[in-house]
């Protein structure tokens, strides 16, 4: 009886043990079946960041396996992380200059956005034409006391080299020359406060009661006071309506063939939902 109870607890353990491996291999291939992480990398203008942050995070709330990975450094930045492939999409502000059209780049009309001029919100004016504007960038105008303001030295804010945002102001504004050797240079005025991205261009204006500045429509809030252009307010409607025209292209781009999840992505972003996304704040691109 002996014997015949101790064959049969081996005999059990035996079963316990193969049931306990076909329950490992089974969670092993369950897991296996997972899709892989991956990551999509995002680089280039703060300005294009707010609305990629924005489709991202609804992506990645439907595809669990997919981080984006998004860095905003700056158009000239995201233009070359995407031909140098250390950005999987490149993010730009502002059309492709004629060298960088050489590069061989694809690029997607995500959004049209504005340019708000800006000033600290207690001040009186509420607008001023195109002319002035540019006379003001670009030292013509120095005192307040010239355009209806109180009698105070104006500080312009304005963007740093390889921003998209300046690149797209400076040309609108006819802000650009070019010397003997047909190089462009930006004729802001030399002592123009000078901020790296809209985040910093808006904390400059709205701690300084005498500054004006240029923001992406998208970082527009209380703290600041935009100023209509020509007598048109800079918002979606008006860009819209073509009425407003200190707008520009967000651009997203990529170099060559592309991954099918970073494909997968683009579509998203370019189709209905990331473009029902995008009108909250932006112009569609379709």
């Amino acid at each position: 009886m002996k014997k015949i109870f101790v064959l049969l607890m081996v005999a059990m353990l035996t079963l316990t043990a193969i049931g306990c491996g076909s329950s490992s291999e089974t969670t092993k291939e369950a897991s296996g079946s997972e899709k892989e992480s991956v990551t999509i990398s995002v680089v280039g203008s703060t300005s294009v960041t707010p609305a990629i942050e924005m489709i991202a995070k609804a992506y990645e709330e439907t595809n669990s396996n997919i981080k984006v990975d998004i860095q905003g450094i700056g158009s000239t930045a995201g233009v070359n992380a995407a031909n140098d492939g250390t950005g999987d999409i490149g993010m730009a502000s502002r059309n492709l200059k004629e060298a960088e059209g050489d590069y061989g780049l694809t690029e997607y009309v995500l959004a049209y956005d504005g340019i708000a001029v800006v000033t600290h919100p207690s001040n009186p004016l509420t607008e001023l034409d195109k002319e002035t504007v540019t006379k003001i960038f670009t030292g013509e105008i120095t005192n307040w006391s010239q355009v209806g303001g109180e009698d105070a030295r104006i500080i312009v804010v304005s963007r740093e080299e390889g921003s998209g945002t300046r690149g797209a102001f400076d040309d609108i504004m006819d802000l650009e020359a070019k010397n003997d050797a047909g190089d462009k240079y930006s004729l802001i005025v030399d002592d123009a406060i000078i901020a790296d991205g809209n985040g910093a261009v808006k904390a400059n204006i709205a701690s300084k009661e005498l500054s004006i500045g240029y923001v992406s429509l998208s970082y527009l809030d209380d703290s600041i006071q935009p100023l209509k252009v020509d007598g048109i307010d800079p918002t979606v409607e008006n860009i819209v309506n073509g009425s407003y025209k200190v707008s520009r292209p967000f651009l997203l781009l990529t170099k060559g063939a592309v991954t099918p999840e970073v494909q997968a992505f683009l579509d998203y972003a370019l189709g209905n939902e990331g473009q029902e996304l995008v009108k909250s704040k932006w112009v569609p691109s379709k």
